[in-house]
């Protein structure tokens, strides 16, 4: 950027004064954009440098950087003096107490986490659980495991001991009915 600056005509002002000339004839309510900043610089100077758009995007970022010019809109404004900050997005930081020390974990002295153990201290002795009034241990109870066979644990069982098959078991034919179809 340095050597474009110096390939410039002589007769041409510095770019951020060119800037700041063009915002305040456009007058604009909302601010002037880049488009309409660099009409009015090529109108109004005559020889410009090859990189004259990348020269004017590099101090127009520039000068809005250092808070010359106040970004808002796509569009660029001289500052006012008067109006508050405008906040960007996301959440603001929050404040810094200037009686609190930046770093208070290093003046403690310890380390960080937790101690190591002691290895010639005496083991502790292990926790005894107190009976509950009730007498029935906390929680869900434990699921049984099912017997093979059925619905109901009985019937189950039942089914296990006789020998039965699982399922629905086959209808019966009566041979009376047989013999009396055929007939």
């Amino acid at each position: 950027m340095a050597t474009e600056e110096v390939n410039k005509p002589p007769s041409l002002p510095p770019y951020p004064l060119m800037i700041l000339k063009a915002i305040e004839e456009l007058n604009e309510k909302n601010g002037s954009n880049k488009s309409s900043i660099s009409r009015f610089i090529e109108s109004n100077y005559g020889e410009l440098p090859a990189g004259h758009s990348g020269l004017l995007s590099d101090h127009l970022s520039q000068m809005k950087d250092s808070g010359e010019l106040v970004f808002w809109k796509n569009n660029y404004t001289k500052p006012d003096p008067n109006a508050p900050p405008r906040r960007g997005r996301g959440r603001p930081p929050k404040p810094k107490d200037p009686d609190q020390p930046l770093v208070a974990n290093l003046s403690s002295g310890r380390p960080r986490g937790r101690p190591p153990k002691d290895p010639d201290a005496p083991p502790k002795p292990p926790k005894v659980k107190a009976p509950s009034g009730s007498g029935k241990p906390r929680g869900r109870p434990r699921k049984m495991a099912r017997p093979t066979g059925g619905l109901s644990g009985s019937t189950a069982v039942a089914d296990a001991i006789t020998g039965r098959p699982r399922g629905r078991p086959p209808k019966v034919k009566d041979s009376l009915t047989e013999v009396s179809v055929e007939q």
